[in-house]
């Protein structure tokens, strides 16, 4: 469906499209008053050195897994796939260099080569393999703010953000106090990344890291983590502009049935591909049942729209990138990163999405 508020501006409802934008894609416009927003499932992205008290037994090389002990930990695996890749799966120096030298590659594609401006990365091990990502394959980005704080999740898994802007005071990791569930379920989980930055002209924007329990989980955790979200966004004061971007996990087929985008989140944010990007198939394709989701998206207070706000968010702007080598596999899916052969990138597709200051 196509957004439309009263109080958007001209130029933005001029500016809305139904085409569906991915690729290597020309940023929908140049001038330095505006600012590119971006999400990204990259996919596993460890080191291969051995984090005490994380499940990342997979991430290693092969000669850190000739143990008994590392053998047992693996049969453990609850199916067959995970229990493989963790017995057989060499994660060398050269594996760990060509996952971060394609991701690299695709988060370059935005900016003529810089990258967006803020970035929310799901699936970082830590800090360290952060780093090497930013500071070996995105030098020419200035990425001045590194954000990772360490969670709770039993992969080892975290949230990040990487941004040219100025982060305002300290980041804090909201874990997500999910209710009637166990551990068998709550040790998968992730918490809420919240970071602020000082935008061009003083403003303050807070941004929201998010990586929801996974679709296996029941759709009740994903209502628990958007209610989450949402009292975390009452918090604030009520001038300030945020926008939450990550890996939601809510299926096409879910939201279908459940209706948890138009019950709690349409009425607080612009959700990127509701505004733009409308014949684009989505982030993630599960070929299992051959559909597509947007599992991962850009989130925009509504008061972007507002007439006491100067920046404005560019519904056209809305597109996935996609164009980078390794991106897509044969009939034009993510194509996830597999060994032996170390090919692929990632099993999601970034969106990005624009913003622009009019005053």
């Amino acid at each position: 469906m196509h957004f439309i508020s009263r109080s958007l501006p001209l130029l933005l409802i001029m500016t809305i499209s139904t085409s569906c934008k991915t690729g290597s894609v020309a940023d929908a416009t140049s001038s330095a008053d505006s600012l590119t927003l971006m999400t990204f499932n990259v996919e596993n992205l460890f080191d291969n050195i051995d984090d005490p008290g994380k499940s990342d037994e997979t991430y290693l090389p092969a000669s850190k897994k000739q143990s008994k002990a590392h053998k047992q930990m693996c049969a453990g695996y609850r199916y067959k796939k995970w229990r493989d890749q963790c017995l057989n799966w060499d994660w060398s120096d050269n594996v760990v260099e060509t996952k971060l030298a394609r991701l690299g590659q695709a988060i370059s594609q935005v900016k003529n080569g810089l990258g967006p401006d803020i970035l929310v990365l799901q699936e970082v091990e830590n800090q360290r393999i952060l780093k090497r990502l930013r500071d070996e394959k995105l030098s020419k980005s200035g990425y001045q703010s590194l954000v990772l704080i360490e969670g709770n999740d039993r992969r080892g898994i975290d949230i990040a953000i990487l941004s040219r802007l100025k982060q305002i005071g300290q980041a804090k990791l909201h874990p997500i106090a999910f209710k009637g569930f166990g551990k068998d379920r709550t040790n998968d989980t992730r918490g809420i990344l919240q970071a602020d930055f000082e935008l061009p002209g003083g403003k303050t924007l807070t941004v929201f890291g998010c990586h929801f329990p996974a679709p296996f989980h029941p759709t009740e955790m994903r209502i628990q983590a958007f209610k989450a979200l949402q009292k975390l966004q009452k918090d604030l004061p009520k001038d300030r502009l945020f926008m939450a971007a990550g890996d939601f996990n809510v299926t096409a087929e879910e939201d279908r049935n459940k209706k948890l985008l138009s019950t709690f989140v349409e009425k607080d944010w612009l959700v990127s591909h509701k505004i733009g990007c409308l014949d684009c198939p989505g982030t993630q394709y599960y070929p299992p049942k051959k559909s597509w989701s947007f599992l991962d998206m850009v989130l925009l207070s509504k008061n972007f729209n507002d007439s006491s706000s100067s920046w404005k968010v560019l519904p056209k702007s809305v597109r996935l990138i996609n164009g980078a080598p390794e991106q897509k596999r044969e009939g034009g899916f993510p194509k996830a990163f597999r060994l032996p052969k170390a090919s692929g990138v990632s099993d999601h597709w970034p969106i990005a999405v624009d913003i622009i200051d009019q005053s």
